[in-house]
């Protein structure tokens, strides 16, 4: 069904009878949170395959491992921003989704055919890929909520629970690449082919989902040119679909050399500032003190991903080689609790989180999104302190336990969940309906450049691979020592700055 069709259809259901439900969340909610949750098992299953892939398969050391990490993520989030902006001009959500979930697809069948001959040829369809379809899925939560609802946060939280269900199953797939899972029927051979074909049979799931469920959105991410004559917007729109093939063979040759990369992060980054100043022009001095405010937030949360993404990076290396199999009593493997615990501690807490911060608005009691952030580093850094504390219970062979390993992520856990999904809301809250998909892919950005600073963190505490089990233990944690100082400083001066936030925000909480 085209457009024109849905418009058409939809009339009835405009966005305003959506944002007027009844209860704690939309119903429509449910379905952006399947799509959702199996688009993030595709990605955090290739996520926590990186690192450990380059390291064992492709003969990379554990430092250019962290380097080329960062590279592959700052790709895959800068490109959020694009297809952010795209989705805003071009394509809307909807289209945008779609696309991105057919390159997405397609990276996943090329690895899954030869992971190692085709490696960054798989990587840079699935980087493409999610820039069209990751931010776009969250700006269409945001606008099942009118401006002001006071729910709007518990229902990012909810969304948030299906990224991390998505992210605990996608997070255990390295273990097919291992050779630990279903081995009596995956030939030796093929562990790895399979390991990344699974994640492309859940990013099929998600778009089938999105296909499906679609028409409950009605008006709701239908493209922006609808109004445009059909020559023009059909010009436009496969212009842009033909660009983003173009792009493969450089994108490829960029990801694969780190030193692309670094030119890449220092042209989108001013880029993109002059974009935000330019598209500022076109709003009064209220709306602009928000997305003032929402490019505040953006700039902290550099510093939050930097540190957080330590766990598919040098947090991955590190449970290779410095942590035991003993999870409360039983054997588990290491790499695979390192992808995954963090996100079924979120499945468990976002929910009653929301509940609880749903519970305190009625009240007047619920803090401000300035303090929920800066109490999410507070957590940050309590977890990197756990990380660091690992050393004094380890092994002469350097080992230490995954009991404390869990620990750190039931704590950081928490940073994230006073983070990550606020600031999904506040993206939507701050913003002007024409600008969110564009500060939604500021948001991304700041992830972006997070985890290009997480992969040159990583590396600057990667060990020599000559190093002993107990100099590796040593080296590590004294990083996590001074990334735990990080996020202290950094929540303290932003709970600080909460009078300031508080006037550029004005009436959004």
């Amino acid at each position: 069904m085209s457009d024109e069709q849905i418009l058409d259809s939809a009339i009835p259901i405009e966005s305003s009878s959506i944002q007027d439900f009844k209860g704690k969340y939309p119903k429509q909610i449910w379905a952006l949170f399947f799509s959702e949750m199996w688009e993030r098992f595709c990605f955090y299953g290739m996520r926590g395959m990186l690192a450990y892939f380059m390291s064992t398969e492709l003969g990379f050391s554990d430092k250019m491992s962290n380097l080329q990490y960062g590279a592959i993520q700052a790709f895959v989030y800068a490109f959020t921003f694009l297809g952010g902006m795209l989705a805003d001009k071009i394509l809307g959500f909807r289209k945008s989704l779609v696309w991105g979930g057919l390159l997405m697809i397609t990276g996943s069948v090329l690895l899954a055919i030869d992971p190692h001959k085709l490696f960054f040829l798989g990587i840079t369809f699935n980087i493409i890929g999610t820039g069209f379809f990751k931010p776009n899925i969250s700006s269409m939560v945001g606008q099942l909520y009118r401006t002001n609802d006071t729910r709007r946060d518990a229902g990012f939280l909810l969304f948030y629970s299906g990224i991390n269900i998505g992210a605990m199953i996608g997070g255990y797939v390295i273990a097919i690449g291992k050779g630990e899972m279903f081995t009596s029927w995956i030939p030796s051979h093929l562990h790895w082919n399979y390991a990344f074909g699974a994640s492309g049979i859940a990013m099929a799931i998600s778009l089938i989902t999105f296909l499906w469920t679609k028409k409950k959105l009605g008006v709701i991410g239908l493209s922006p040119l609808l109004h445009a004559s059909k020559t023009k917007r059909n010009g436009l729109e496969f212009g842009t679909y033909a660009v983003a093939l173009a792009i493969v063979p450089l994108i490829m040759i960029m990801v694969s050399n780190t030193v692309y990369t670094d030119y890449f992060m220092y042209t989108i980054g001013p880029f993109s500032l002059i974009y935000f100043v330019y598209e500022m022009t076109k709003y009064n001095v209220k709306e602009n003190k928000k997305l003032l405010a929402a490019f505040l937030f953006i700039l902290f949360s550099v510093v939050f991903w930097a540190i957080f993404e330590q766990a598919g990076g040098s947090l991955s290396l590190f449970a290779k080689s410095n942590v035991d199999h003993d999870l409360v009593g039983l054997t588990m493997d290491p790499n695979g609790v390192n992808n995954s615990i963090n996100s079924l501690f979120v499945i468990i807490f976002a929910p009653i989180v929301g509940l609880l911060l749903i519970a305190m608005a009625k009240r007047k009691t619920e803090p401000n999104s300035t303090v929920k952030f800066g109490i999410g580093f507070l957590f940050l850094g309590l977890a990197f302190f756990t990380f660091f504390s690992m050393r004094f219970g380890a092994s002469s062979d350097g080992k230490g336990s995954l009991n404390v390993l869990a620990l750190g992520y039931l704590i950081v856990s928490f940073g994230e969940l006073f983070l990550s999904p606020i600031g999904l809301s506040l993206m939507t809250k701050l913003s002007p309906q024409k600008m969110q998909g564009f500060m939604m892919g500021m948001w991304f950005l700041a992830s972006a450049y997070g985890q290009y600073v997480a992969g040159l963190f990583g590396a600057s505490i990667s060990p020599d691979e000559s190093s002993t089990g107990m100099e590796k233990m040593e080296m590590y944690t004294n990083g996590y020592y001074d990334f735990a100082w990080y996020a202290i400083i950094a929540g303290v001066i932003l709970i600080a700055l909460y009078p300031l936030m508080k006037r550029l925000m004005q009436d959004v909480k």
